[in-house]
């Protein structure tokens, strides 16, 4: 067993390796605090000759009781991964993939076992760092060591791996990871603030990047097993370039998504015929001239495939209200990616109760992407949300979140919903886009309008070229997907994937400013379709009030039995859900079963005022006098000396039990007895008769 530790900002960091999962190709346990997560390796390369592609699987998953809980549910264990867990899978994946050599395409999986959680230290960094020892540690020929940390911005200082806890209060929150040459993956968060800001943050986070590598590389194999690449026939090589290269490159440049696919197609199918039997070899060499082909349009001839300059946004047509009987809507277009987004509206009962290993928590903001074959023209069965539906969901609902208004002041269950029905590129920042739109035109007070914009380059060697809003072609035959979306005033969340090994922070930089000038260039043309949200809501939505009682009220309201709260929803139709901090969510179909709910709430939860005139209803007789409660559960003495304006002998010579009777408040002493008078209120009441 090998154990090696480092002081990462006052907490030590420590890897072992060689007690755990010893059949695995490579095991490492990394501790962080009280969290602790296993990651493993393992690999076939039996398959490698026939592969073409790198069939990477990056699995994290979270055991309940590295909490100390035990799983819900009928079954009491473990299921589906949660979204958690599939967000984590893919920074992991997202992060290691650009990293293994040129050729390589071995079956390979990386597992990452949750076994321990202080529910303060995050597991995404040390699984992170957990696949990068891995499969260091492992044969397979992976010699980078890679890491990560993340960086928040609280109080204007930035902190370096903040608690969950910490994390509630950062205006910036950064997962970086990198090598030594330069950031791998970013994943970021962020409540407005600029592109500097964020760029420092980057740069605060790399500065710790060199101990963490070093570290590493204490327990990276230096035996590595040799990649034997496959061998594509290089007669099939020569003719494909013969007969095909002009053709591919005239496809290349076609405008229209379709148009080339059909025209891709047709090659493919050439080939295949004039190469039956070295099909794989073919398509292979196509997939090589196109990219070929592509970069070198951009970087010699200065020019994109569909005649855009670099730094060029694709056409954008926005509507809104689109759909009649939705709570809000928007149709987001640009260029041959489009967004159907939609808006609904929900009462408290609505919201998405998360289990977590933190424990519970209800979600109020849901964001849902879907991306149907028919988008991009393809034929298969549709499954429900895979990983990069959920992953795009996400990306796209942390950015639109930022701008919400509190729940005190827009007390709904939000979701939105994102169906692309056409793609070629930058889906999730349509999404970004759509869903701004949709929730302005419901009328909800968002901050302000949020756009989205999806980045490129073109690396080669020192030299590069920045891309903006790039299509599908550009994104997968290019190095980067830099998606980045924001308001006018700053970013809210960030996402950058790449092909390369790695991005200098002065490309990162560049990108930001470029970004920047693009995202409010959209913001501008969503400008027109819509400014400022609407004033109302939908007539179709529920409507919702908030009240907040004291504590100590929440009895009357409910009453005994829930006698009191039964009463208010059968009278108004209304639903009515009490918080334990006195919290009253109160939603009706309509204002006017609404307004009445409420006021039966505050005639519950009301407190007595001195002078107030009451209509109560006398519960008990006395020798001395009558009680009357004027409030539920609050009664006062009318002393018989204060029934009549003149002598009473006897109290119920005047009143009766159950009977109902206007009273005036007079005193309400140190002990809080209440001390009424019906012969005053008689008074003040004839009295104002008397005046009308």
């Amino acid at each position: 067993m090998k154990k090696i530790n480092i002081d990462i900002n006052g907490k030590t960091l420590e890897i072992s390796t060689g007690e755990l999962a010893k059949q695995a190709a490579g095991s490492a346990v990394v501790r962080y605090g009280d969290t602790v997560v296993l990651a493993t390796v393992t690999f076939d390369n039996s398959t490698a000759e026939t592969a073409d592609f790198l069939p990477l699987m990056v699995d994290y998953r979270e055991r309940t009781y590295a909490a100390g809980k035990i799983p819900g549910g009928f079954f009491k264990r473990e299921g589906r991964p949660r979204e958690k867990e599939t967000l984590t899978s893919r920074i992991v994946d997202r992060t290691i993939r650009p990293l293994f050599p040129e050729g390589y395409n071995w079956k390979t999986q990386v597992n990452l076992t949750l076994l321990s959680s202080d529910l303060e230290n995050d597991s995404d960094i040390l699984s992170v760092i957990g696949a990068s020892a891995a499969l260091g540690l492992s044969e397979i020929p992976f010699t980078t060591p890679v890491a990560a940390v993340r960086v928040g911005r609280i109080d204007g200082k930035f902190v370096l791996n903040p608690t969950v806890s910490e994390r509630e209060n950062a205006d910036i929150d950064v997962f970086i990871s990198a090598t030594d040459k330069g950031v791998v993956m970013l994943e970021g968060c962020v409540d407005e603030a600029d592109e500097d800001s964020v760029m420092s943050a980057i740069e605060h986070g790399m500065g710790y990047m060199n101990k963490l590598l070093e570290f590493q590389k204490q327990l990276f194999n230096a035996n590595k097993l040799p990649l034997a690449g496959k061998q594509t026939d290089e007669t099939v090589v020569s003719e494909v370039y013969k007969n095909f290269e002009q053709k591919i490159k005239e496809a290349v440049r076609t405008n229209d998504k379709k148009t080339r696919e059909n025209l891709f197609v047709e090659i493919k199918k050439q080939s295949a015929e004039m190469f039956p039997e070295k099909t794989s070899d073919a398509a292979k060499v196509i997939e090589e001239i196109t990219e070929k082909s592509l970069r070198e349009m951009i970087v010699t001839d200065k020019i994109r495939s569909d005649g855009r300059k670099f730094n060029e946004i694709r056409p954008i047509t926005c509507k809104i209200g689109v759909l009649p009987r939705t709570h809000g809507s928007a149709l987001f277009t640009r260029g041959q990616t489009q967004a159907l987004a939609t808006v609904t509206l929900g009462t408290p009962h609505d919201m998405q109760i998360m289990d977590e290993l933190a424990g519970e928590y209800k979600k109020r903001f849901m964001l849902h992407y879907n991306f149907p074959a028919f988008a991009t023209g393809e034929v298969r069965p549709e499954r429900g949300p895979g990983r990069r539906e959920i992953g795009h969901g996400a990306l796209a609902e942390k950015s639109l979140e930022k701008v919400l208004p509190n729940e005190d002041s827009f007390p709904y269950a939000i979701r939105v919903v994102s169906d692309i029905l056409e793609s070629n590129g930058s889906s999730s920042m349509a999404t970004v886009c759509g869903g701004s739109l949709a929730m302005m035109d419901a009328g909800i007070p968002i901050k302000s309008a949020v756009a989205g914009i999806a980045m490129g380059l073109i690396k080669n060697g020192s030299n590069y070229i920045i891309l903006t809003d790039i299509q599908g072609l550009e994104d997968h035959f290019g190095d980067m997907d830099f998606k980045v979306a924001g308001t006018t005033k700053g970013i809210t969340g960030i996402q950058m994937d790449i092909k390369i090994d790695s991005v200098e922070l002065k490309i990162l930089k560049e990108l930001f400013a470029e970004s920047r000038v693009a995202r409010l260039k959209i913001l501008d043309i969503m400008n027109t379709a819509i400014s400022t949200p609407k004033n109302m809501i939908s007539d179709y939505a529920p409507r919702i009030a908030l009240i907040t009682i004291p504590v100590t009220k929440i009895k009357d309201v409910i009453g005994s039995g829930g006698k009191n709260i039964k009463k208010i929803m059968a009278e108004t139709n209304a639903e009515l859900d009490v918080e334990d901090d006195g919290k009253i969510f109160i939603s009706a179909e309509s204002e006017k079963s609404l307004e009445l709910a409420k006021q039966m709430v505050e005639y519950y939860t009301a407190d007595v005022e001195v002078g107030k005139l009451y209509k109560g209803k006398v519960v008990s007789i006395m020798n001395f006098g009558a009680f009357v409660e004027i409030l539920p559960g609050q009664d006062g003495l009318v002393h018989i000396s204060q029934l009549e304006d003149k002598r009473v002998e006897k109290v119920d010579d005047v009143v009766s039990v159950g009977d109902e009777i206007w009273v005036k408040v007079m005193e309400i002493d140190k002990q809080g007895r209440i001390n009424l008078s019906k012969k005053q209120a008689a008074k003040e009441m004839a009295k104002k008769q008397e005046i009308s």
